[in-house]
């Protein structure tokens, strides 16, 4: 092979070494495939039309792919990275052929399969400017992206990081918990603000099509949008627990207030899958925070619920000496024994193909622990999840 036939390797970034260090900051790589993620490709390929989409982070040595659609790998060697390339722009790159590009004319993935032709990729940058690799769309076509195509997908990119950011402060406040969570809190609403931007541009795009399907599937990624947002509300619903804004407001009350709101929230989401939600009445006084517990049993009936295909979900409660347990039984898929231990960490998902973040028991145990609340759960792949919450009971009149 002639020298000028090999594949060009970008050059590295000027700041390398403390771009690697960012990187590797956020406890991103080589992390498992989230749906939260996953949404941002769907997006980015449904706006711009692509059989391929990526997010891409550009490590020592190769591009590491958080997500990806129409690929197929998680990672490939940097002869292979255009994203490497595009980490040296100052915020997009598009190319409408790159085979007329010499940086990339020899690259194996467009000398060979999948044949790429197009790449337009939007920075991922750090708040001080560091980029650590892209949003980027591909077709084996020749092609331009709009205005508008051009602005989703840096909007895509500002809610990688703005996710990114929010993962990384959730993991730097066991350490620094309350001064980095207090920070988050404010910033929720900032930080939603591009997610925002995102799905208006979506909306105008689909406000023009005339083909039904593909307004149809634009109506799939402002839903997956919208899903986005309820996530970075509850991200800044856990970040004010953490900060002490979450005080307890402990008091008497009777546990079928919490009922009935529970059944009021939850019934109509396990009707439209075919499933009982069955409450079982009770006149126990227990001492908690009434929105706190709520928050606790409807993020439990809402994880029954998610998890259950077929059957029922049962909420009930027993008295034990001065306490009272309250029970969420399922008779769902159960959750592997590997797991149990692991369930109430951020980020976790039972179910890799599961909508949402990861964060409703991770909410579920901080909520817990500030009201002085045990919670436990068993399970087994044949009889569904049985969690309970143990609350005190309210003293009795003299």
């Amino acid at each position: 092979m002639d020298a000028s036939d090999k594949p060009k390797i970008a050059r590295l970034h000027p700041n390398e070494a403390e771009r690697l260090k960012a990187l590797r900051s956020y406890g991103i790589l080589d992390t498992a495939i989230e749906p939260s993620f996953d949404d941002i490709t769907k997006i980015a390929s449904y706006v711009c039309q692509t059989p391929i989409s990526i997010i891409s982070l550009v490590d020592d040595g190769r591009q590491w792919f958080k997500s990806e659609i129409g690929l197929g790998v998680r990672q490939t060697p940097m002869d292979q990275s255009i994203c490497a390339h595009a980490i040296l722009e100052h915020s997009f790159l598009e190319v409408e052929d790159v085979t007329k590009d010499p940086r990339f004319d020899c690259n194996p993935l467009v000398t060979g399969e999948p044949h790429l032709r197009f790449y337009a990729g939007a920075l991922l940058r750090t708040p001080d400017g560091l980029p650590l690799g892209t949003v980027c769309v591909l077709d084996d076509k020749p092609r331009v992206l709009s205005t508008e195509q051009r602005e989703v997908l840096a909007a895509l990119a500002r809610q990688v990081m703005a996710q990114m950011e929010f993962r990384r402060a959730l993991h730097l406040s066991d350490r620094l918990q309350r001064n980095i969570s207090r920070l988050m809190a404010v910033a929720g609403h900032d930080l939603k603000q591009p997610l925002q931007v995102m799905i208006m541009a979506i909306d105008r795009i689909r406000n023009k099509l005339t083909d039904e399907k593909d307004r149809e599937r634009l109506g799939y990624a402002i839903d997956a949008g919208m899903r986005m947002a309820e996530e970075l509300d509850r991200l800044a619903e856990t970040s004010v627990l953490d900060a002490g804004f979450g005080i307890p407001n402990l008091r008497s009350f009777p546990i079928s207030d919490v009922f009935e709101s529970i059944i009021a929230n939850w019934r109509l989401h396990a009707e439209a899958k075919g499933l009982d939600l069955v409450i079982v009445p009770s006149k126990a006084q227990v001492v908690s925070d009434p929105g706190m517990l709520r928050a606790i049993l409807g993020n439990l009936v809402g994880n029954a619920i998610k998890y259950t295909e077929r059957g029922r979900v049962l909420v009930g409660c027993r008295k034990h000496a001065n306490a009272v347990t309250i029970e969420v039984l399922d008779s769902g898929t159960g959750i592997p024994a590997e797991q149990l231990t692991a369930i109430f960490d951020a980020f976790h998902q039972i179910n890799p193909a599961s909508e949402g973040l990861g964060l409703g028991l991770s909410i579920v145990r901080r909520t817990a622990e500030a009201l002085g609340h045990v919670i436990e759960v068993k399970s087994d792949l044949t009889h569904g999840s049985h969690f309970t919450v143990k609350v005190p009971l309210a003293a009795k009149p003299a």
